[in-house]
């Protein structure tokens, strides 16, 4: 029984992920018209993230404000710098900063060469 549980399980959080995918795409497709509309696809997104206990990918990650919830267009509502070896995102809506960690092509090329 509790294999058919866990298939269950599996299948509800693919459509979840699924399900959060095409919020983000509506969410991008909306914001030049409709800002408030794409901030409230990315809260219900969240929402179903949490319920189903599903991590996003980290494209999507940055693409929401952790605090305040907004959808993040770069050069619009947010401020994206490269410092050192982490990518800075500034909400320049509520002022929240979020680091990202990244390995620039140079340096991964010589840790090959190595």
């Amino acid at each position: 029984m509790s294999r058919f549980k866990k298939k269950s399980k599996n299948l509800a959080k693919d459509l979840a992920m699924e399900r959060i995918q095409r919020l983000f795409k509506l969410a991008e497709s909306e914001y030049s018209s409709n800002p408030a509309r794409s901030n409230k696809y990315v809260s219900l997104a969240r929402k179903i993230g949490m319920r189903y206990l599903v991590r996003f990918p980290r494209e999507l990650k940055v693409r929401f404000c952790k605090k305040c919830g907004g959808y993040l267009v770069p050069g619009d509502n947010c401020r994206i710098r490269l410092k050192g070896r982490s990518m800075v995102i500034t909400c320049l809506e509520c002022g929240a900063i979020k680091r990202y960690p990244y390995h620039s092509t140079k340096s991964l090329e010589s840790l090959s060469d190595e």
